[in-house]
């Protein structure tokens, strides 16, 4: 849990280092929504000691299989690769992976040259080194405690399984080649799936062929390896089947992220006393979604007054102390109806929808005996963020033609057959 914070807090780090210098690339074109959609296979990480969701990911002509973190807080597509090229210094790693990328066999693969107006204005973390017009355009994707990912962009196809059992390409995506990669964050992983807001993410290139819109639903991250569900681009018929789900904007406006208007935060039907500024992206607040990051992450202001209100119902269970967490409790010592009597907190987003976790997703539990409040501050001024595990056991969809987000509970891994198919490659 102390590893799970500290990614967290280093990755908060980042997200305001986005905020402060984020692009303005157009988007790719949309198209008419076809009639078929394509779907990933979603685990939980939780085997491997990591709060992250993975997606199977199959990459380069003939396809090479990977297993990729399924992120909405970037929007670089990366893998762990081993490419050689003379004069290019981030071409010759080994790609720091039992499983590497080898775009030598792939007859899709095509560095993206730094002397490109692409690799000058649209990619993210882009350097400007170019020793010669044809070498290959270079990135450096660094975090707040040395964790790292550098290669180079490419142009590469990507195999996906539509609703309909068939194979299909999608062509000329933007991918980096990291020949090194360090970090707690890739162990567990050959690279990022970059679902973010921006004219070069896969969510974007997808979604523009497939419908508009993507969506997932997140297991529970405690459950067992064999429990997924499927993240899918384009018409997903459980989206709009009753009960209808709750509707409300999507803010495209901070890329790479995708953030939401909250009017509020309410304990056991309480609307707690938060200032407006904290939900103000104007103001230096605003909240996002993000499903790289695993606890929600909530401003100071807002922060305090949700843990109070927690706190104050959960004042016959002894506290104890366990890092990183402000709040926890000796839950071995609660009466025996304390589980089922978890005060209520809903977030209460813009145009009236209303996100209703289950008490799980944000009392959570920490160590045997012990749950903690799932909730960490940020500084103020700073950005909200609802992570992965409050977005739990909820099907979102994500329309980004329109503009829209959609959610609704959900039995997440259950009823998934019907769009499933097959999503092996032969």
């Amino acid at each position: 849990m102390q590893e799970l914070f500290r990614d967290d807090q280093l990755r908060q780090a980042i997200i305001h280092d986005r905020l402060g210098r984020r692009l303005h690339g157009r988007r790719a074109s949309e198209v008419s929504p076809p009639a078929q959609s394509f779907m990933m296979p979603l685990n939980s990480g939780v085997d491997t000691g990591n709060a992250q969701f993975f997606v199977q990911f199959f990459l380069g002509k003939p396809a090479q299989h990977f297993v990729l973190v399924a992120d909405t807080g970037s929007d670089l597509t990366w893998v762990k690769c081993r490419l050689r090229l003379p004069g290019c210094r981030l071409c010759n790693g080994d790609g720091n992976g039992t499983r590497v990328f080898h775009p030598e066999v792939s007859s899709s693969f095509q560095p993206i040259p730094c002397s490109s107006e692409m690799c000058k204005t649209s990619l993210p973390f882009s350097l400007i080194e170019c020793p010669s017009p044809t070498t290959p355009c270079s990135f450096d994707y660094r975090y707040g405690d040395g964790s790292k990912a550098q290669g180079v962009f490419a142009n590469e196809s990507a195999t996906v399984v539509l609703s309909n059992g068939k194979h299909t390409n999608l062509r000329d995506l933007v991918v980096g080649c990291s020949s090194d990669s360090t970090g707690s964050s890739f162990q567990a992983a050959d690279g990022v799936l970059g679902l973010g807001n921006s004219n070069i993410s896969f969510a974007t290139i997808a979604t523009a062929r497939f419908g508009g819109r993507f969506s997932y639903c997140l297991v529970d991250h405690l459950s067992p390896r064999n429990a997924s569900d499927f993240l899918v681009f384009g018409h997903r018929p459980a989206v709009l089947s009753p009960p209808l789900p709750s509707e409300t904007s999507l803010v495209l406006d901070l890329e790479p992220f995708y953030a939401v208007g909250v009017d509020g935060i309410s304990v056991d039907g309480e609307m707690l006393a938060i200032p407006k500024d904290v939900w103000d992206l104007s103001a230096g607040g605003g909240t996002i979604l993000d499903s790289g990051t695993s606890l929600t992450v909530l401003a100071q202001p807002a922060y305090l007054a949700v843990a109070s209100a927690l706190n104050r119902r959960l004042a016959g269970i002894p506290r104890v102390k366990m890092d990183p967490f402000e709040y926890c409790y000796n839950w071995t010592t609660a009466p025996t109806n304390a589980a089922k009597n978890l005060p209520r907190m809903v977030v209460h987003l813009a145009e009236s929808a209303s996100l209703k976790p289950p008490a799980k997703s944000y009392v959570i539990n920490a160590a045997d005996g012990v749950k903690c409040l799932g909730i960490v501050a940020t500084p103020w001024p700073g950005v909200s963020v609802i992570g992965n595990i409050l977005q739990q056991e909820h099907l979102w969809e994500f329309d980004l033609k329109n503009r829209r987000l959609r959610f609704k509970r959900s039995t997440c891994g259950k009823s998934t057959s019907r769009i499933a198919g097959d999503n092996k490659l032969n």
